[in-house]
């Protein structure tokens, strides 16, 4: 065989290797990208429409947040945020769209002291996602209601009781305080069940009284 046609061989031996391995390179970091961003992946190529494009702005996020320094909280600081939350949540009862705000500023806090970007909503959103990207969609719907509550006073108590509880699920999620599992949908009992929670002294119609949190997560809340 002449020597070119060797050379040839040779050429389209390498370019074949080169395809595979490119080709499971680009597997590994696709299942990477899936497995870190979760949901928000699916959310990113359906709004780039470009699965490559969608990735590498992912990357490039996830890049981004590998060089921030975030750090969980010491104990002090954690408990004092406990201690706030807890005063957050009481709130609510009476005062449903300052416990949203004061819930939001808190959740803010948390993040700085963390190490996370905070200037930005956007920005505060794209760095959850990295690391949180199970709850970020929680973060984005109770932003939205809490915005539309300051703007407009647009948002109703279901509304902003529905904020709360996802700012509830975030907070749980950066300071390891609140369950996934005391985090309802929505669509929860609160809007089928026959009982409407006095907030004056937290009582049903039946004489019995509710928690705090029941009266969030488990019944509607009368102003």
């Amino acid at each position: 065989m002449r020597p070119l046609v060797w050379v040839l061989v040779v050429l389209v031996v390498l370019a074949v290797v080169a395809a595979v391995a490119w080709t499971v390179m680009q597997g590994r970091r696709r299942a990477a990208l899936q497995s870190r961003f979760g949901p928000e992946y699916d959310r990113a190529v359906a709004q780039s429409g470009d699965r490559r494009s969608a990735e590498s702005q992912l990357a490039e996020l996830a890049d981004r947040r590998d060089q921030l320094d975030v750090r969980d909280l010491d104990p002090e600081a954690k408990a004092r945020y406990d201690t706030q939350w807890a005063g957050v949540q009481a709130r609510f009862v009476d005062e449903p769209g300052q416990a949203v705000a004061d819930a939001d500023g808190l959740v803010t806090a948390v993040m700085r002291d963390r190490g996370y970007p905070v200037e930005d909503f956007s920005e505060r959103a794209a760095m959850l996602s990295t690391d949180h990207a199970d709850v970020v969609e929680h973060y984005r719907a109770a932003h939205d209601a809490h915005a539309r509550h300051m703007q407009a006073g647009a948002a109703d108590t279901e509304d902003l009781r529905q904020a709360f509880v996802h700012y509830r699920s975030l907070y749980g999620a950066l300071t390891g305080t609140v369950a996934d599992a005391d985090v309802r949908h929505p669509a929860d009992d609160a809007t089928h069940s026959p009982y409407v929670v006095d907030a004056r002294d937290g009582s049903a119609p039946d004489g019995s009284t509710w928690s705090t949190d029941e009266a969030l997560g488990r019944r509607e809340v009368r102003p």
